[in-house]
C-alpha cells in the first residue's frame, strides 16, 4: 500500500544506513587515508589514482545497473538484490580496517568492491521509491530519504570526527587507529539501519522466475529498454542531462577531501567542512523539496545547477580555509535537493510497470558520469600538476546538462509513456 508512514520511513531510514558509507568513507577518511596513511605517491598521482579507482567502480556499476534493474522487475528481486549489494558493502568497509600502511592497491581493490555494493544497492532502494509514495508524495518522500541520510550519516561521521580528533577519549591508541574502527563502524550502521526495510517495505509481486531466466529475460529488456527510449524522448533528454550534470556532483563529493589536501587544507579542517556540508544539507533537503513544489521541479533543479556553476568557479579560485567552510556551505544547500528532486522528477518521466529497469538506466547514466569526473579531474591534475584546473573542467558538465534539461517537457513525456504503454 502507498503511503504507508512505517513503509515510508523503513524505506527512507535506509538512505540513514548507507550515507555513513558516503560520508565517512567515500567524502572523508578514505580520500585523506589514502594519500597520507596508504601513500599512493606524489599528491598529483595520489589524486590520479584515487580518480582512476573511482572510474573502474562506475564502470563496473555502469555495466550491470541496467541488467540488475531488469531482473528484478521480472523477477520481483529488488529486495533480494538490495539486500546482496547492501551487505557486500558493509563488509568490505569493515574490511578496511584491517588494510596496513603502504597497501594502497588492497585497499583501493576494498574500495571499488564497497563502492560496487553502495551502487548496486541504490539502484534497488531507488527502484523501491514508486512502490513506496504516491506520485502525489514521492518528492516529499524522496527528499526525506536524502534528509535522514544527511542527519544519519552526520551523527556517525561526528562520533568519528570526535574519535579522530580526540582518540585517547575513546580508548584507542592514536588517529590511524580512530579511523580503521571508524571503518568497521561504518559497516555495521550500514547493515543494521538496512534492517527496517527488509522487514516492512514490500516491493509488490511479479513474476517468480528462476534466478537463470530472469538473467535472461534481464538482457532482452535491456534491449527493449533501448528501444523505448526513441519513444520516450524527454524521458531520454533528461537521461543524459541527468548524465552530464550529476557527473560534477559525484565529482565534487568524491573528491572535495582529495582536493582540499592537495592545496593544503589540514585534516582537520577538510572534515570539520565536510560535517558543516551534512548538517546545512540536511535542512536543505527538505527546504528545496518545498521550493521545489513552489517553484516546479525542473526549475529547481535549473537553479541547483547553476549554483554547481558558481561552486566550481569558487573552487578554482580558493585560497583559504574560511572559504572551504564557505563552499561547504553551498554544497550542502544544494546537494540533497540536486540528488532527491532528480531521483523524483524521473518518476514522473517513466512508466511505473518498469521502475527498475528504467532505475536501472538512471543510475547507469550517472555512474557513466561518474567514470569521466573523477577520471578528468585526475587527468588534468596529473598533466598540469594543479589540481585547481581539474575542478575548473567541471564547468561544462553543468552548463552541458542545465541546457539539456531545459529542453525536457514534462507534459510531453506523459504522452510518449501512453503511447509506449500502447505498443507493449
Amino acid at each position: 500500500m502507498q503511503d504507508s508512514k512505517k513503509e515510508i520511513i523503513s524505506w527512507a531510514l535506509y538512505d540513514w544506513a548507507n550515507s555513513a558509507f558516503a560520508t565517512t568513507v567515500m567524502a572523508a577518511f578514505f580520500p585523506i587515508f589514502f594519500s597520507q596513511y596508504w601513500s599512493a605517491g606524489s599528491s598529483a598521482e595520489s589524486t590520479f589514482f584515487l580518480g582512476l579507482g573511482n572510474s573502474i567502480e562506475s564502470l563496473a556499476v555502469a555495466a550491470i545497473s541496467p541488467v540488475l534493474g531488469a531482473i528484478a522487475d521480472r523477477g520481483s528481486y529488488r529486495k533480494k538484490l538490495l539486500i546482496l549489494f547492501a551487505f557486500l558493502g558493509a563488509v568490505m568497509t569493515i574490511c578496511l580496517s584491517f588494510v596496513g600502511m603502504g597497501m594502497w592497491q588492497y585497499a583501493m581493490l576494498l574500495y571499488i568492491i564497497a563502492n560496487i555494493g553502495f551502487a548496486g544497492a541504490n539502484t534497488m532502494y531507488d527502484s523501491l521509491l514508486p512502490s513506496v509514495a504516491s506520485e502525489k508524495k514521492v518528492d516529499f518522500v524522496s527528499s526525506l530519504g536524502y534528509s535522514l541520510g544527511y542527519i544519519g550519516g552526520g551523527l556517525l561521521f561526528l562520533i568519528n570526527v570526535l574519535m579522530y580528533i580526540m582518540p585517547e577519549r575513546f580508548g584507542l591508541a592514536d588517529g590511524v587507529m580512530s579511523v580503521k574502527v571508524s571503518y568497521a563502524m561504518v559497516g555495521i550502521w550500514w547493515a543494521v539501519f538496512t534492517i527496517p526495510l527488509i522487514l516492512f517495505v514490500k516491493e509488490g509481486k511479479g513474476e517468480r522466475l528462476s534466478i537463470k531466466a530472469a538473467v535472461q529475460e534481464g538482457f532482452s529488456e535491456i534491449y527493449k529498454t533501448l528501444k523505448a527510449l526513441r519513444t520516450l524522448r524527454n524521458t531520454g533528454l533528461f537521461l543524459v542531462a541527468y548524465w552530464c550534470y550529476i557527473d560534477g556532483v559525484d565529482t565534487i563529493i568524491r573528491m572535495a577531501t582529495d582536493y582540499g589536501t592537495a592545496i593544503g587544507f589540514s585534516s582537520e579542517s577538510l572534515i570539520v567542512a565536510l560535517l558543516i556540508t551534512q548538517f546545512v544539507a540536511f535542512p536543505s533537503a527538505i527546504l528545496y523539496n518545498i521550493f521545489g513544489r513552489k517553484a516546479g521541479v525542473k526549475k529547481a533543479l535549473l537553479v541547483a545547477v547553476g549554483a554547481y556553476v558558481v561552486i566550481a568557479v569558487f573552487g578554482f579560485f580558493m585560497t583559504k580555509e574560511i572559504h572551504f567552510y564557505l563552499l561547504a556551505c553551498c554544497i550542502g544547500l544544494f546537494q540533497g535537493g540536486i540528488q532527491a528532486l532528480s531521483r523524483s522528477y524521473y518518476t514522473r518521466l517513466i512508466p511505473k510497470e518498469h521502475a527498475s529497469e528504467f532505475y536501472g538506466f538512471f543510475n547507469m547514466l550517472g555512474k557513466f558520469a561518474a567514470i569521466i569526473g573523477p577520471l578528468l579531474i585526475g587527468v588534468v591534475s596529473l598533466m598540469t600538476g594543479e589540481q585547481r584546473y581539474g575542478i575548473l573542467s567541471l564547468i561544462i558538465l553543468f552548463i552541458v546538462g542545465g541546457v539539456l534539461l531545459a529542453k525536457v517537457d514534462e507534459k510531453s513525456a506523459g504522452s510518449e509513456i501512453e503511447a509506449y504503454r500502447k505498443t507493449k
